[in-house]
């Protein structure tokens, strides 16, 4: 009777949701993350078109674009549609500023594109953001004002692996 038990555990083990840190991930969570500590929030303003995102295996969906609105107090206005784990979210409303280039979308489970966004490398022009999770559930590249050029995208990646992100598993669009 207790074998039948006991494997009737682990069947139910097996069928659960896996513990939040068990959850895919992206990065080594035993390295630090750092965020943008210069980061001006009102720089970030516009329309941003994803230029790269993590993904356990290659398709998935096309990628997405956020919008950044006026920086209002302690909030930006935030909308969001991403290729995000091979998965297309959404995000419309706004998001906290948590600390230095550090931002949480409101009013959502800390999950997906809910997570806090860390910006972890913005290009002194802000052309290109690269923003990750101190999770590393997810992690994407940002840019705006066309294709992203070869220079700016070895430093994301640089950046993405010095904050300990797999890049084998970063798709470019």
């Amino acid at each position: 009777m207790s074998r039948l038990i006991f494997a009737a555990l682990l069947l139910l083990a097996a069928c659960a949701d896996r513990a939040p840190d068990q959850r895919s991930t992206y990065r080594d969570r035993g390295t630090q993350i750092y965020s943008n500590a210069v980061l001006d929030p009102a720089r970030l303003g516009g329309a941003w078109q994803q230029v790269a995102s993590f993904a356990a295996k290659p398709g998935g969906c096309a990628p997405g674009a956020v919008q950044f609105g006026d920086v209002q107090g302690s909030t930006i206005p935030l909308d969001a549609t991403l290729c995000l784990g091979g998965k297309m979210q959404r995000f419309a409303g706004a998001a906290q500023l948590d600390g230095p280039g550090r931002l949480q979308p409101l009013g959502t489970e800390a999950r997906g594109i809910g997570q806090p966004w860390w910006i972890i490398w913005a290009d002194v022009d802000m052309r290109t953001l690269v923003i990750g999770t101190p999770s590393g559930e997810m992690g994407f590249i940002l840019n705006r004002g066309g294709p992203l050029p070869a220079d700016r995208l070895t430093a994301a990646r640089e950046i993405l692996d010095w904050n300990g992100y797999d890049l084998t598993r970063l798709k470019l669009f």
